[in-house]
């Protein structure tokens, strides 16, 4: 298929399949990067609540930098992997401290701020400022393996980068990448060609796991200090299970040891 024909079939798609999202309908770089974190894991369908509660309860970089880690915590319930609330939290304080409160319009920059990386960078130049650059994300990987690398394996993302610069449209990439994530979206339901990314990898189940027990433990603190006791009563978990997750979760910042031996959350 020639880039041509390949930025037409991706337009008409789009024309007829266009997703109404909140986050689509802002420029705010602080609210476009709330649903992309959130967005990398989760469904869309799944974040749109949890959106625009989240925004509703901290609407700035300031009101969630100054926010406590618990109250942003518990708006985070029900959305999982709480280290993305975290750096979330970090990253706000981080451009109220270093950037006055704005987010610098730079990959670079970008990039170095907690819980950014390539893709998020290139996301919040595209859709807040409709800055052309370069994105590779799941959804884009699987538009390009299907139409590029229909019989191949193990695609390696410096093979797409290429065909990705040649077919961005860098009069409005924000509307492009909106464009290609919806295609991405419709093969996921489909044949997903992403899992012939060399960069793909299968997420484990999340019942029973080591991370199930981490958000167990963490809710339980969330409600109220306990030891280390405590919390093994409540949740019957190994005692070495227990230490281990406290100690990750101590060293990560989630919470700390006050008097007694309880823990409660930073």
């Amino acid at each position: 298929m020639t880039p041509r024909k390949f930025q037409q079939t991706i337009r008409e798609y789009y024309k007829e399949n266009k997703r109404n999202f909140p986050w689509r309908k802002t420029r705010d770089p602080y609210k476009i990067l709330v649903s992309e974190i959130m967005l990398q894991q989760t469904q869309a369908l799944r974040v749109i609540p949890k959106y625009t509660s989240f925004i509703q309860k901290f609407p700035n970089t300031y009101a969630l930098a100054h926010a406590e880690l618990k109250e942003v915590l518990l708006e985070w319930q029900g959305l999982g992997y709480n280290r993305r609330a975290l750096f979330l939290k970090t990253c706000a304080e981080k451009i109220e401290a270093d950037f006055n409160g704005k987010f610098p319009k730079d990959f670079k920059l970008l990039c170095s701020l907690p819980g950014i990386g390539p893709a998020t960078a290139g996301d919040i130049l595209a859709f807040a400022w409709n800055i052309p650059t370069v994105v590779v994300e799941t959804n884009i990987r699987s538009v390009f393996i299907h139409f590029f690398f229909k019989e191949k394996e193990h695609v390696h993302d410096k093979e797409l980068i290429p065909l990705i610069e040649k077919t961005l449209d860098r009069e409005n990439p924000r509307e492009w990448y909106s464009a290609l994530f919806d295609y991405g979206a419709y093969l996921k339901q489909t044949s997903n060609p992403s899992r012939r990314s060399a960069h793909h990898s299968k997420q484990t189940a999340f019942a029973g796991s080591d991370r199930q027990k981490r958000a167990h433990v963490l809710r339980i603190i969330l409600q109220k200090p306990c030891t280390e006791k405590e919390i093994q009563t409540i949740t019957l978990y190994k005692a070495h299970m227990i230490t281990k997750i406290i100690t990750e979760l101590t060293k990560e910042g989630f919470i700390k040891k006050i008097k007694r031996g309880l823990y409660t959350v930073v």
